[in-house]
């Protein structure tokens, strides 16, 4: 069994196991060389080509191509499902008592914890997620209905922190359409509720959302403009420099996701940097995990996607996460200084990164696709030693 989005070349020489590449090439009728660019993924087998190699390895032609199943085919009863269809307000009514706000105040917390926390953070959120939503649904019907304005803003501010929490898990599952839903959930939330914080937060998810959904244009422009809202909103100026440099961040990926590394350096040094100078780490304001280190793990992921591992690496050597209230900063700090050593054909420093992030986040490792691309190239790049060990870790990862 193989993951659905291995790529052919990865699923031929999974299949041809143990076998000589060599041997199998002069059966089917190709050079080794021919064979092992296919397998490498710089070339792409014709029809005829693939129908014979999948004869000589023993498998239906089926088995090396992509069988990733449309969305319609998706398993009901799978943990992505149960959170998504309670989002959509499927399941049975909700007769019970409204629960107080202040108890669902302390589980969305929980549940927040455990997703910043918790290296098997997907699991869980698929456990507690479901019963969550459908509780904050319920109490936030009753709370509109109800005439109690306090309990109604306490409520309001639960599911605003709730959908914020959503959207991550949801883009972070493959459900950008979802994601998309649950941030604008979390602004008419905090809208409703008038709360300065959480509208900077909904914004800010917001712009996460045009991230994943390949619009960075989009992503920054409403940044931009929402950081320079923040700035006059009224709210403790600690929690303003916060959110409004977690804001500059947001355009700060999306020019570097458009190429434009002096654009995206130039707003990181003059616009979050000065708001991180006020913002303790451990501040976590928003969910944001805005702060100086922070900073830094930015600096690092456009040096990385610019291509200047010699300068990513000297930045990564004077970042210290453990400070850190979030580990999925960490996991993506060293997914990047992984990205930099494979960038630098040191497979065995990748490697040794990449099992150290299974150590700590192993669902992370096996959900993120820079992770996987990672794996795979090492598998065929890498010498013997190196190669079987990657061979090991994509098999652990569920890639084969």
């Amino acid at each position: 069994m193989v993951a659905a989005d291995l790529p052919i070349g990865d699923r031929i020489r999974h299949y041809r196991g143990g076998r000589r590449q060599d041997a199998v090439a002069g059966l089917v009728g190709i050079t080794p060389d021919y064979l092992s660019q296919i397998e490498r993924g710089l070339k792409m087998p014709s029809l005829p080509i693939l129908y014979a190699l999948a004869q000589e390895l023993g498998v239906p032609t089926a088995a090396l191509l992509s069988d990733q199943p449309p969305p319609e085919a998706e398993v009901a009863s799978s943990p992505e499902t149960a959170v998504g269809r309670a989002l959509l307000g499927y399941g049975p009514a909700r007769t019970a008592a409204p629960v107080p706000a202040g108890v669902l105040r302390d589980r969305v917390e929980g549940a927040w914890q455990s997703w910043q926390t918790s290296g098997q953070r997907f699991t869980e959120a698929a456990e507690t997620l479901p019963d969550l939503v459908a509780d904050v649904e319920h109490t936030l019907r009753a709370a509109r209905a109800g005439a109690d304005a306090e309990e109604r803003r306490a409520v309001l501010r639960a599911a605003a922190d709730l959908y914020c929490l959503l959207r991550s898990y949801l883009r972070r599952t493959g459900r950008v359409d979802l994601a998309t839903l649950a941030a604008d959930r979390a602004m008419r939330a905090a809208e409703d509720a008038d709360d300065p914080l959480r509208i900077a937060a909904a914004q800010w998810n917001l712009g996460h959302v045009l991230l994943a959904a390949d619009q960075p244009g989009e992503a920054e422009e409403l940044a931009v403009r929402a950081a320079e809202q923040v700035a006059t909103a009224q709210m403790p100026e600690v929690e303003r420099k916060a959110m409004a440099g977690a804001l500059q961040l947001v355009a700060v990926v999306a020019a570097t996701r458009r190429r434009r590394w002096w654009e995206a350096r130039e707003r990181l040094v003059k616009h979050a940097a000065p708001a991180a100078r006020a913002v303790p780490d451990d501040s976590n304001i928003g969910w944001t995990v805005f702060g100086p280190t922070n900073i830094a793990l930015h600096a690092l992921s456009i040096d990385m996607e610019a291509g200047e591992t010699g300068e990513a690496l000297h930045t990564a050597d004077a970042i210290d996460t453990t400070g850190l209230p979030s580990l999925e900063r960490e996991f993506t700090f060293g997914l990047q200084v992984a990205a930099c050593y494979s960038q630098r054909r040191d497979d065995a420093a990748t490697l040794l990164s990449l099992v150290g992030l299974e150590a700590i986040a192993p669902e992370d490792l096996a959900r993120t696709p820079l992770a996987r691309q990672l794996v795979l190239t090492a598998i065929r790049r890498a010498r013997a030693m190196h190669a079987r060990q990657a061979e090991q870790l994509a098999v652990r990862m569920g890639l084969v």
